[in-house]
């Protein structure tokens, strides 16, 4: 964590408190030492007049404009803003109107936070503080664990947290008095933390946790978990075992939450029984006046995802509006289809390998792509529709977490010269023995334009199913028994099981002997490999009937008919030109352990040197662990931080000056060394050098009573032809 990080940390942990309505006030976050903000008044007076000349010209924005305003007065988010003392520092905000894409009509009006005077804004006087926000991938993971799940969202979740009082100057605004156009301009001040400012979604983040801790004790630590895991932002998704658990930790974090002011609503869940649990003001907007017994339940969408509650499926819609054949159109056409898990992965590749043939073709963004394109680009994209009528199952295993005995995740990897893809599944028993397969997830990427061969793009593909591996067990929280992982390349096996050849491609071989063994490795013939489809692309009318969703046959064996565990050898490792030519040493003696002066010139500047030397000697220290007191001892070869303090680097310049001269000036040290002086015949004769505590030849001379640093009495010894000189000269 940064140390702006910890700063934000401590002013929020020392800043935030409760006020007598019981609503949790936070200081706005301000850098140490921060600029002063100059007067922006005018500027931002000026824009709110161009703001009303539009009104002028649009009437419906207008109305738009003033209903959301209302609300903002109405729920008190906003309050006439005070007269300001002399040279009292404070600033305003212009404010703008975004429409929603897909909801019509609603505005939402914007605090631009960024406007700058005089080149700064309040958001760079601001902490942006960390990101405390879970990761959207794995809160879908975790939202596909059990049978019963919801959805539901905090109501104005920055507008929950009031600003310290003090602050609110910071927050100024123009509108019209009692938001009726037809009397005066007046300054506002927002009470609440708005959503242009840098800081508000750590802000938020940070108090609804705070409050979770704070209430863990009567409401459970269940609630506390779901608030800090199951959160991204003010959306919630969560998945549980029965109906009891779901109702009963909604409704307590329901009350944590509504201790503090805040409003958990819009929910929407597969169980009736959940939602009939529930007030119907509570339900999500096209819930609130259905017959959940009767009546068809709408899709509901979180997270950009689509969910039919009533099929426990998600589906996919696909925009019809047809866009510039353009490189602009066909990549905002792709970006359409919003697929973070990966679902329909062998459909979107073949779009992504599409639009990086016409980015070959130098042309701007808005520039027509040649029309010989067009027809192969124009039948992809309507064959997208095929995508409506999709459904991919929401909970991996169709019994509850309760009824499971054990399960296990199975990676599938491929690759081929256009793309390489990594797909994972569940497999679950249940306590009768029964066996269940589901889809997790997928990851693809485009294979490198620069030539690679197919080995290494495999062996890239076996790195990204061990990234995927990672991100699944550590997102899931499932008790997984084990992973395995399979491949069709008997080559990359090869690499994986080798324990005595060195490769050109070890980084990868590294990367993934560090995370799993070479018995959790093996083969599938590339007619059982899932990942195949997503290497060579699927239509999307035939994606369902491909096993991309359900998996090879041998899934469905029980536990004890899984295939074997082998070790492979290297396939020809003669001709493979990714396998280092093996070099055999039976003895190799050297006698000059010195540090050769010929290697600084590979390098261009003085500081890089000296950063490399420094680097190490920080190893050297690791293998004999000699480290400060204070300091976490470093093992083996490696590279961190602890190599650049203070002493390491003076050292290091010793090093470097030590070397030169001991080549330079050998017969000079050795004649100093014996206590005697150097020859009449030496170049540094005239010098009277003397050699120093740490080694290193300096001019003598008669400067030792002089009250300056002993550097400037008595300077080192360097030729003035040599590489570290030069480097030297253009440092200083």
């Amino acid at each position: 964590m940064s140390i702006e990080d910890r700063l934000f940390l401590d002013i929020m942990d020392q800043g935030i408190v409760k006020d007598k309505s019981n609503s949790w006030v936070a200081p706005l976050p301000f850098r140490p030492q921060r600029r002063h903000l100059p007067n922006n008044k005018e500027l931002v007076y000026n824009r709110f007049i161009s703001l009303r000349h539009k009104f002028q010209r649009n009437l419906e924005m207008k109305e738009h404009f003033f209903t959301f305003m209302e609300r903002i007065f109405q729920n008190n988010h906003a309050e006439m803003a005070p007269t300001l003392q002399d040279s009292e520092e404070c600033w305003y905000l212009p404010i703008f109107g975004v429409y929603h894409l897909k909801k019509t009509g609603q505005i939402r009006v914007v605090f631009d936070s960024s406007a700058k005077c005089e080149g700064v804004s309040v958001n760079d006087v601001l902490l942006s503080g960390p990101d405390l926000n879970n990761k959207l991938l794995e809160v879908l993971l975790r939202f596909r664990k059990d049978s019963v799940a919801f959805m539901a969202d905090i109501q104005q979740m920055f507008h929950c947290f009031l600003v310290k009082e003090k602050h609110r100057n910071y927050l100024r605004f123009f509108w019209y008095r009692n938001n009726n156009p037809t009397e005066d301009i007046v300054e506002y001040q927002m009470r609440v933390h708005i959503f242009g400012n840098s800081p508000s979604p750590a802000v938020a983040i940070y108090g609804l946790r705070h409050s979770a801790r704070e209430s863990e004790t009567k409401y459970g630590s269940d609630v506390g978990s779901f608030v800090e895991k199951d959160f991204y932002v003010d959306d919630c998704l969560k998945s549980t075992s029965t109906n009891e658990i779901a109702i009963s930790l909604l409704k307590r974090a329901q009350e944590m939450l509504a201790l503090s002011n805040w409003r958990l609503h819009k929910i929407a869940s597969n169980s009736r029984e959940l939602m009939e649990a529930f007030s119907p003001q509570d339900h999500s907007s096209g819930l609130k006046d259905l017959d959940l017994s009767t009546d068809s339940l709408p899709m509901q969408r979180s997270l950009g995802l689509l969910w039919d509650l009533k099929a426990y499926t998600f589906t996919f819609q696909i925009s019809t509006e047809e866009k510039p054949f353009t490189r602009r159109g066909v990549l905002s056409t792709i970006n359409s289809l919003y697929d973070p898990l990966g679902f329909v992965a062998p459909v979107t590749i073949q779009g992504k390998m599409m639009l990086r043939d016409f980015t070959t073709e130098k042309a701007d963004w808005d520039d027509s792509l040649p029309m010989e394109k067009k027809d192969p680009w124009t039948g992809w994209r309507k064959s997208l529709e095929g995508l409506s009528s999709l459904q991919v199952a929401r909970p991996y295993a169709s019994v509850s977490s309760t009824e499971v005995k054990m399960q296990r995740l199975y990676i599938f990897c491929d690759a081929s010269v256009k793309a390489i893809a990594a797909v994972a599944y569940l497999k679950t028993i249940d306590v009768i023995e029964q066996c269940h397969v589901g889809f997790i997830m997928s990851r693809t990427k485009l294979a490198p334009l620069r030539k690679r061969t197919i080995p290494r793009l495999e062996l890239c593909t076996a790195v990204l199913a061990v990234e995927l591996a990672e991100l699944i067990t550590t997102g899931l929280h499932l008790e997984i028994e084990e992973v395995e992982f399979y491949t069709d390349s008997k080559v990359v096996l090869g690499y994986i099981c080798n324990e005595i050849r060195r490769f050109y491609v070890s980084n990868r071989v590294l990367r993934i002997r560090r995370s799993t063994c070479p018995k959790q490795w093996h083969y599938v013939s590339t007619h059982h490999n899932p990942a195949d489809h997503a290497t060579k692309s699927v239509a999307a009318s035939h994606l369902k009937d491909t096993t991309w969703f359900t998996g090879p046959a041998f899934l469905y064996r029980s536990m004890s008919c899984n295939i074997k565990s082998d070790l492979f050898d290297l396939v020809d490792p003669d001709a493979d030109e990714e396998i280092r030519p093996e070099v055999s040493v039976l003895h190799a003696v050297t006698s000059d352990h010195q540090l050769k002066s010929h290697r600084f010139e590979r390098f261009s500047t003085w500081m890089s040197l000296v950063r490399a030397i420094a680097c190490l000697v920080h190893i050297a220290q690791s293998y004999k662990s000699t480290f400060p007191v204070n300091q976490k001892p470093c093992k083996g070869w490696h590279h961190c931080k602890h190599a650049f303090t203070v002493p390491n680097m003076e050292r290091s310049k010793d090093l470097i000056i030590r070397a030169i001269q001991g080549e330079c000036y050998a017969k000079e040290r050795d004649y100093l060394s014996k206590g005697q002086t150097v020859s009449k015949d030496s170049a540094l004769k005239k010098f009277d050098p003397i050699i120093d505590k740490n080694g290193l030849l300096r001019i003598g001379g008669r400067l030792q009573e002089a009250k300056v640093e002993f550097g400037e009495k008595h300077p080192v010894i360097i030729p003035r032809d040599h590489h570290v000189t030069t480097l030297l000269l253009w440092h200083k």
